[in-house]
């Protein structure tokens, strides 16, 4: 009876698998991981753009704009892009070539979609690993002024946060990152479906958290009880240093009492 439940659960995911099964030979190359970062961060951030660019004609776009930042000009967004782009490039892509060479992933992909529960269960679950991940990683090197000055500073060069500015980092803290999001599915032994869309909502979490705006729809509004922070909590982060410094989720920072609430919103 389980085992027939869990075949049809996984029938609802197989239509969004085949397709992307059927590419597997991009999805298995190591050129892939550095080329969907890079186009993921770059168009999820593209909303953003726009709404700062327009804002500076038509004010009322930037009602939700955070107090006190300013909006992110088209230097500063071309300066980020071309540090995102080098990160890319120095940093991401020779590590997935290295470790697809050390680890000599499978040659092909599972024919089976996961059922839906593995699926939800396995992308919140690499979520809340990677954020406890980050959380202690980003303490550490607050903590420890050498680490901060060699691994952290270049990422709070940023104290008016824009979309972009999430990818804003140093090689060490780039290559630090990456290695958390890639060991929390690895860890769990994620579907390839699940890990995917647990790097996309990484990318996507990441940009909110940068975007300088504190929108309606934002996730830290759509989940209840506070349990997420959102841009208004990181941005804190960025203008208090030492508050604040788990990446998405608030618990970690209320149990070491390093929570800073949000101010209301400017009306």
């Amino acid at each position: 009876m389980n085992g027939s439940c869990e075949l049809q659960n996984s029938l609802l995911l197989q239509p969004a698998w085949d397709p992307i099964r059927r590419r597997q030979d991009l999805l298995l190359s190591p050129f892939f991981p550095a080329c969907f970062s890079f186009v993921a961060n770059v168009s999820l951030c593209l909303p953003f753009a726009v709404l700062d660019c327009l804002g500076q004609w038509w004010p009322w776009l930037w009602r939700y704009k955070l107090r006190g930042l300013g909006p992110g000009g088209p230097t500063a967004w071309w300066g980020c892009l071309g540090r995102v782009a080098w990160n890319q490039v120095a940093c991401i892509l020779p590590t997935t070539l290295l470790l697809h060479y050390l680890l000599r992933p499978p040659s092909s992909l599972p024919p089976e979609a996961p059922s839906c529960l593995r699926f939800l269960s396995e992308v919140v679950l690499c979520l809340l690993l990677f954020d406890t991940m980050n959380f202690m990683f980003h303490v550490l090197i607050h903590r420890v002024p050498w680490l901060f000055m060699k691994v952290h500073s270049v990422h709070h060069e940023v104290q008016d946060p824009f979309a972009l500015a999430a990818q804003y980092s140093s090689y060490w803290e780039v290559l630090s990152l990456q290695g958390f999001a890639i060991s929390s599915a690895a860890l769990l032994g994620c579907h390839p479906l699940s890990e995917i869309t647990f790097h996309l909502l990484n990318i996507w979490l990441s940009v909110e958290d940068h975007c300088g705006y504190d929108l309606p729809w934002g996730t830290h509004r759509l989940l209840p009880f506070n349990l997420f922070g959102g841009a208004p909590f990181h941005t804190i982060h960025h203008q208090r240093f030492r508050v604040n410094y788990a990446p998405y989720f608030t618990h970690w920072d209320r149990i070491f009492g390093t929570y800073m609430s949000p101010p209301p919103l400017k009306k």
